[in-house]
């Protein structure tokens, strides 16, 4: 009798374990998901440079993570803002508020990510930049959540503007996008024309997304000036050099410098036209070993090698989930702690740093398009001219206008 009630016992001690462990996996699985947002142009003159690859961009860093942290489920949403800051603010609003995102990524485009950033800001949440350029968003609009990654304006005047002025190019015009972007960009690289002993001779503003730029060319052209600076980007910067081929400006004597190129737009516009340009990038597809193995499996999924905006995006994701992971929690202010404390060591950047201004620093590199003839196939299109040191391309922290850095 005895033995029976032994063995009774035993089986409901088994049971109520099981019950227990069961308990403990339904809790486990019960977490909310991890919600990371990308606020992307998905449909205009930035999709090819950021878009859908953006996205593919942040899946993949999702999948080689592992797919889930601190027990739960990571999601990667994504929206597309068409180029307007007003949709961008209300999509980072909705994500923040209605939908449970903790991270915004990307926001392409500058206009839209100052937008975004005022919202993500007044929030507490992460945003993390790599498709907007202007340098303002690690100056005036920085934030303690706020992270730059891939390049600014005062980078690729930097790099682009110092070797085109020591190579006796030192007389500008500049055809300039007529927004946040456009602005600082013209404004960062006269800076460094000026510094460097050049001129610059006139500019000229025209719409975002413009399709016919004769008139902004003849007024170059009419400048005389030894280069046309094209403060604009994506489908802007694409027309430019195309029409400026067609008027005949190259042949003329004047030389182009897209002070903002990916390699998309190359491809876009011939190594045929854009032959002899000098480029200022923050990554390439080729580089090395790393970068071409990210490219193979990233061109696996899109048919396309990826931008220095899509490279960025995997990086910051992965730079993002690894901290969150070793923080713990996904507090944003124990996360950041462990995002600035970190280097950054991958495919992207190497010694790669996020500073207390949001700029996140490292290598930047100059580079020259090539002749079709010495191209071996398809977005083969850079020659490497320098490799300049992150602390020699981006703005020093002294001269940062962020309300966060102690002068």
């Amino acid at each position: 009798m005895s033995r029976t009630i032994c063995g009774a016992a035993s089986s409901l001690f088994v049971l109520a374990l099981a019950l227990t462990l069961s308990s403990g996996s339904a809790h486990a699985q019960s977490k909310p998901p991890l919600k990371i947002g990308g606020i992307l142009d998905m449909s205009s003159l930035y999709a090819d440079i950021t878009g859908p690859g953006s996205e593919t961009a942040a899946k993949m860093a999702v999948e080689d993570f592992g797919g889930e942290v601190l027990g739960r489920k990571i999601e990667v949403l994504a929206a597309d803002h068409l180029n307007k800051a007003d949709l961008a603010a209300n999509i980072a609003r909705d994500m923040l508020d209605n939908q449970g995102v903790e991270m915004i990524y990307d926001v392409a485009a500058s206009a839209t990510a100052l937008a975004a950033g005022e919202i993500a800001k007044a929030r507490n949440k992460i945003i993390i930049f790599n498709g907007p350029g202007s340098v303002r968003l690690s100056n005036e609009a920085c934030g303690p959540y706020t992270v730059h990654y891939v390049f600014d304006t005062f980078a690729q005047a930097n790099v682009t503007g110092l070797a085109a002025v020591k190579s006796g190019l030192d007389t500008w015009f500049f055809l300039t996008a007529d927004y946040a972007f456009g602005q600082d960009l013209e404004k960062d690289t006269t800076s460094v024309v000026v510094k460097s002993g050049g001129k610059v001779l006139g500019s000229v503003r025209h719409p975002l997304n413009t399709s016919d730029f004769s008139s902004f060319l003849l007024q170059a052209q009419a400048s005389k000036a030894k280069v046309i600076g094209l403060a604009n980007a994506g489908g802007d910067t694409i027309n430019a050099v195309k029409q400026a081929a067609e008027f005949g400006l190259t042949k003329g004597g004047q030389k182009l410098s897209p002070l903002l190129a990916f390699v998309s737009d190359i491809d876009s516009v011939g190594l045929e036209t854009a032959q002899g340009l000098l480029v200022a990038e923050a990554f390439y597809w080729d580089l090395n070993d790393d970068t071409r193995a990210f490219t193979k499996r990233f061109m696996a999924r899109t048919k396309r090698v990826p931008t220095s905006a899509q490279a960025g995006v995997y990086s910051s994701v992965s730079h993002y989930l690894k901290a969150v992971k070793t923080a713990g929690t996904t507090d944003p202010d124990a996360v950041m702690k462990v995002m600035r404390a970190t280097p950054i060591d991958d495919m992207f950047a190497h010694g790669g740093r996020i500073r207390e201004d949001g700029r996140m620093v490292h290598d930047m590199y100059l580079f020259e398009v090539k002749k079709p003839s010495e191209s071996k196939g398809k977005s083969d299109d850079y020659k490497l001219l320098a490799t300049v040191p992150g602390n020699e391309a981006f703005q020093s922290l002294e001269a940062s206008r962020c309300p966060l850095v102690k002068k």
